[in-house]
Formats: structure tokens, sequence, C-alpha cells
């Protein structure tokens, strides 16, 4: 019960708790204290917190380490996906991973059956940030290439197109490798970045995507809840916790 209230706005997950136990939240006309209570699909409709009706739903919020060789897609016919990876009870809930990582990218990716919050943080419009980790050939990166891509970078690697790029940040992290955060997510964008500046890429691997980072044990492959808090930080990011007023 009280995931399902604070996964929908209504609070946060310590503060529905407490309305739980003090007996403000109904379903269906009884009063339910237990915050760990199973709610039935079917019975959604009739959740009321303080006499209010509050519109719920069972909105679900993961973090996949994304491995090596691997399409971002629920299903293919040639070759492995991220499908795999997911629990096979969560596979009818209407989940669906936010944006992309390229079959040889790893890392952070986030899916969710909140579909108006995954289109927020897949729009470029709200500029949300993406940092990877980049192992490359060819020269270390240089002030010149920091302030080029500081400054958005013009790219004009496909005939009769130029793209201009936003505004992006990258360090050096040894000879060969640096950190990149974007704010936008073009096709193979990182790698046509560094293309363009002389560098081929050699492996990618997100760390981070709008502050949401992998656990310190989890291991490719793994795939986890988001936090009370990590939810919050990304509906924050896009400017979506405002979808529900607060009931008490």
């Amino acid at each position: 019960m009280d995931r399902i209230l604070a996964n929908s706005g209504c609070g946060t997950r310590t503060e529905v708790k407490k309305w739980i136990r003090s007996g403000f939240v109904s379903v269906g006309g009884q009063i339910i204290t237990d915050p760990s209570a199973e709610i039935p699909e079917s019975n959604l409709n009739d959740v009321s917190v303080s006499g209010q009706k509050v519109r719920c739903s069972h909105f679900l919020y993961l973090c996949l380490n994304k491995p090596d060789r691997c399409l971002t897609a629920l299903e293919d016919t040639r070759l492995r996906t991220v499908r795999e990876f997911i629990p096979v009870h969560l596979l009818g809930k209407g989940i669906a991973p936010v944006g992309r990582l390229d079959y040889h990218t790893t890392g952070v990716l986030l899916f969710t059956n909140d579909g108006e919050l995954n289109h927020r943080l897949s729009s470029p419009k709200h500029h949300i940030p993406k940092s990877y980790t980049v192992r490359f050939s060819g020269p270390p990166i240089d002030p010149e290439t920091v302030s080029l891509i500081a400054s958005g970078m013009v790219l004009r690697d496909r005939p009769g197109k130029k793209e201009i790029l936003s505004p992006a940040t990258i360090g050096s992290d040894g000879p060969s490798g640096c950190q990149i955060t974007i704010y936008e997510g073009k096709t193979h964008q990182v790698k046509r970045m560094l293309a363009a500046t002389g560098r081929s890429v050699i492996s990618l691997h997100r760390h981070d995507f709008a502050g949401i980072r992998l656990t310190s044990d989890q291991k490719f492959g793994q795939i986890r809840d988001l936090t009370e808090e990590e939810i919050d930080a990304l509906k924050n990011a896009c400017g979506f916790n405002d979808r529900s007023e607060k009931l008490i």
C-alpha cells in the first residue's frame, strides 16, 4: 500500500506509512493500517486518503546494470535483449526502457511503466544529464577538446546533414580515457563527438542518469528497484513532482 501511494505521487514513502498507520487510508471503505498490505489491481480505483479519493497505479521504477552485447529492446528475433534481466512477474506490467543504450554500451539503464515520466526523461527539452566513462584510442583529452565540447559541437558526419549539439562537459581520465556528460541523446552521440575530435571509442559505460547510479554491489545483469529518494530525484529532474497534491 505504501509503495503504491508513494509511487503515485501522494507523498513520500515515510509520509504515507504514517498516514496508513494512523488510519487515514481506506480501500473500498475498509481502513488499511498495514503499510505493507497488498492491494489488488482491481481495487486501485477505490483508494481514499482522509476520505478523498486518490488516483493510484502500480508504477514501477527499476535500474539495470546493462551488460555488453545486449540490445535495449524487449524482443528481437536475432539478438540478446534486456528482457532476460527483467523478473518474469514484472513482464506483464507494461514496463519499458527509459531511452536506450547501444548494443555494446554498459551501465545504468532505467525502466518504468510510468509513461509520462518516461517521456519526460527521454525528451531532449528537459536536458537530463547522462554521464559516461569512456576508453578511447587517440590523443589524450586536451584543453582545446574541453572547450570545443563545452561550447556545443557541430557534427557534419552525415551526408547533407549538420547537427548542432547542446553544450556538454568532458574531463580527462588518464591518457586514454575521459568522463563526459551530455544533456541530450542523439544516436551514437558520444562516439560521434569523440570521432569528430580524432578519437575512436573503445568502450562506453554510463555511470549516471539524472543522478541515478549503480549500487556498489550491483553486477552486470542485475536489476533493482529505485529507492524513494531516487524516484523523487527523477521526478524533480524533469519538473514532474507537482502532478499530485499533498493530501494530508
